[in-house]
């Protein structure tokens, strides 16, 4: 089993600012998130800022409705 992360970004230059994004919705949900590996987290933190993203991107689609 390869350790390779293979998340793509469909516009590389995005990184910087999803990975903002990403800290500011593990802030939202209080979840301790670091800069690189966060193998600390438990399973249920991790999904808590993945659906805090989510639901933020739900909203910013549907205010521009």
């Amino acid at each position: 089993m390869s350790s390779k992360n293979s998340n793509k970004l469909n516009v590389p230059e995005a990184r910087a600012a999803m990975d903002k994004f990403k800290m500011e919705a593990a802030s939202e949900v209080g979840v301790d998130l670091k800069e690189g590996y966060n193998g600390h987290l438990t399973s249920r933190e991790a999904g808590s800022v993945g659906g805090q993203m989510v639901k933020r991107m739900i909203e910013s689609y549907e205010k521009n409705l």
